[in-house]
C-alpha cells in the first residue's frame, strides 16, 4: 500500500443518504462495504455512471474469466496498486487461477510459465500502461486468437483497472478485513515495494 491511511476516508454508511445505502446495498461484498464503495460513495453521480461501466468489465467482458483477470491482476501490479492487486487475487482464484499463474504475473509476459496466447495479453497489458497503445506485434498475437469484441473488452478492461489503480492509490483506499497485500502473494515479494 502506497499510503497507510485514506485522504479521502470512506464514507460511513450509517450516515449516508437513503440514496447512498441503497447503491453501496448493491454493491455489497458479502456482509461488509467494500472501501473503495464507501470512498466513491462521497460522489454518488460519479459512482452509480462507474458502477454500470465497472459491472460490463467485471462481470459482462467477453474474455474469458481467467484472462480477464490476468490483465487484471498485472495492470494491478504494474500500477502499484496493493488494494487491486489483492482484490483480485481472491477472484483469479475463484476464477481459477493458481498461484503459480498468479506469481508469475509479476514477471510478466516473458516469463516461461505463459502460453503464446497469455503472453500476448499480459504483453498487450504492458504495452497500453507504458505506450497507450498496442504494438502491431503483439496486436496480431491478440488477433489470432481473440474475437473484435474480446479485443475491444481487453483494451477497456486494462483502462478501467488503470484507472481504478490511479483512485485506489491516490486517495489511500485501505485494504478491506481478509485482503491479501502483494506481501501475501504465494512464493514471491515483489521488486520495489
Amino acid at each position: 500500500m502506497r499510503l497507510t491511511k485514506p485522504r479521502i476516508a470512506p464514507i460511513d454508511t450509517e450516515q449516508a443518504t437513503p440514496e447512498v445505502r441503497e447503491m453501496l446495498d448493491k454493491a455489497r461484498v458479502g456482509d461488509s462495504t467494500a472501501n473503495i464503495f464507501a470512498t466513491l460513495a462521497h460522489h454518488p453521480d460519479l459512482m452509480r455512471r462507474w458502477l454500470r461501466f465497472g459491472n460490463h468489465i467485471l462481470f459482462k467482458n467477453s474474455l474469458p474469466a481467467r484472462e480477464r483477470e490476468m490483465v487484471i491482476l498485472r495492470i494491478g501490479w504494474l500500477c502499484r496498486a496493493g488494494y487491486e492487486w489483492g482484490q483480485h487475487v481472491a477472484i483469479a482464484r475463484r476464477d481459477g487461477m493458481t498461484d503459480d499463474e498468479i506469481q508469475a504475473i509479476a514477471k510478466g509476459p516473458d516469463d516461461p510459465h505463459w502460453s503464446e496466447a497469455d503472453r500476448a495479453l499480459l504483453r498487450a497489458t504492458d504495452e497500453l500502461h507504458a505506450d497507450a497503445f498496442i504494438s502491431d506485434a503483439t496486436w496480431a498475437s491478440l488477433a489470432a486468437s481473440l474475437s473484435d469484441h474480446q479485443l475491444l473488452d481487453l483494451v477497456f478492461t486494462v483502462g478501467q483497472y488503470n484507472m481504478v489503480s490511479m483512485v485506489l492509490n491516490t486517495f489511500g483506499v485501505q485494504l478491506d478485513e481478509g485482503v491479501p497485500t502483494f506481501e501475501d502473494a504465494p512464493g514471491f515479494r515483489p521488486d520495489g515495494l
